[in-house]
């Protein structure tokens, strides 16, 4: 069985799941979409043999298409997904899932709406970070009860800024969500996936202080942020910090995740791709144990260690098996959630409640674990 994919938004990342499905025995990419001629251009080069549109509606009209890729830019992921849910096609949506909650939220309902008509359908969301080698072993070692409960999550990323994309709309917080929503909607899933709770509290400190400062677009400046604390509570005591910085860039790992509980400490670097351990009582200080994670599994690393190649694996077996998406949109909405609430914290200098942002419509907060709600 092949699986044939349509890709809606051929920009960079379009062009990194081409190159992931391109990598897969079984899978196909038959058709693209993009409403900008120089990735139309650019997808051609990787899949001469797909069809090229310059409108998803046209994409989705294909009949042969088992599967579609979301990856427009990220404030098209509403109306995009109105169309692409109610085609019934299996579909695997770029993060963040949308820029705000109250999007986020008609994406869940939407989904839940057509799984009436469509029960067999697979619908995932792109965090992709849950499946970077390190990361992944690591999670492993977390759910296997090596650290016990889960008490402190740290997650450590300092990078290059933003990169260059088609008219530059990734400098525009009105278009990403915000950099909390749009880059780091990836790190909240993994401390809600961690700690197996939904967050209930957010505090956060952050500003662009540095990037984009000199760059105006149609008389407006870019108001993206480059660097923030992020520190998020959960209703069992445990508790999660991120810290941020996009003028990084001269650092040996991008990323230093650990994860700390009652026995132990476990932690991923990447791109180093080491993974350390310890137990109290039998580790100290500098003595504990380290391994570089196997990472010959994966055929093609890609712009993200191989997790986008891993993604593509779990969502064409969820297909074929008929199995839950093992990122659902609830997974997507809450990472989310967590990313707006700490612009909301920041801009206004306090902690925020998630019953603030999520409790008008309808859903409970701090109860349940990551990964329940609508398997689409």
């Amino acid at each position: 069985m092949t699986t044939r994919y349509g890709i809606i938004g051929v920009g960079m990342m379009g062009l990194e799941h081409i190159g992931n499905i391109n990598a897969i025995e079984g899978a196909e990419v038959v058709a693209y979409s993009d409403p900008y001629e120089g990735s139309l251009s650019a997808a051609a080069e990787m899949v001469p043999g797909a069809v090229g549109f310059e409108d998803h509606a046209d994409l989705l009209a294909d009949v042969d298409l088992d599967a579609v890729v979301v990856a427009s830019p990220n404030h098209t992921h509403r109306s995009v997904m109105d169309d692409v849910l109610t085609s019934g096609r299996h579909v695997l949506l770029e993060k963040p899932m949308c820029t705000t909650v109250t999007d986020c939220v008609a994406v869940v309902e939407q989904t839940a709406k057509t799984a009436k008509q469509f029960p067999d359908r697979v619908v995932q969301v792109g965090l992709e970070y849950r499946y970077m080698p390190a990361v992944a072993r690591m999670i492993d070692e977390v759910k296997s009860g090596y650290v016990g409960t889960p008490r402190m999550v740290s997650i450590r990323e300092h990078r290059f800024p933003f990169l260059e994309k088609v008219n530059n709309w990734n400098r525009f917080s009105s278009n990403t969500g915000g950099t909390l929503v749009e880059k780091c909607c990836h790190f909240f899933d993994l401390m809600n996936l961690i700690v197996d709770q939904r967050p209930v509290r957010v505090l956060a400190s952050g500003a662009q202080d540095v990037n984009h400062l000199d760059e105006v677009y149609d008389g407006k400046p870019s108001d993206i942020m480059d660097n923030a604390y992020v520190i998020v509570d959960y209703e069992n005591g445990a508790r999660a910090m991120l810290d941020l910085c996009m003028f990084a860039e001269a650092t040996y790992n991008q990323e230093e995740v650990s994860v700390v509980g009652e026995k132990g400490k476990v932690e991923a670097f990447l791109p180093e791709g080491a993974l350390r351990r310890g137990l109290r009582g039998s580790h100290g200080i500098g003595q504990v144990e380290q391994e570089l994670v196997d990472t010959s599994h994966i055929a093609y690393e890609g712009l993200h260690h191989g997790s986008s190649y891993v993604e593509h694996l779990e969502f064409i077996a969820a297909i074929e098996n008929g199995t839950p998406p093992p990122i659902t949109v609830t997974d997507g909405l809450w990472s989310v959630a967590v990313g707006a609430a700490a612009h909301l914290s920041i801009e206004e200098g306090r902690s925020v409640e998630l019953a603030e942002l999520l409790g008008a419509h309808g859903l409970e907060v701090g109860s349940a674990a990551s990964g329940s709600g609508d398997h689409g």
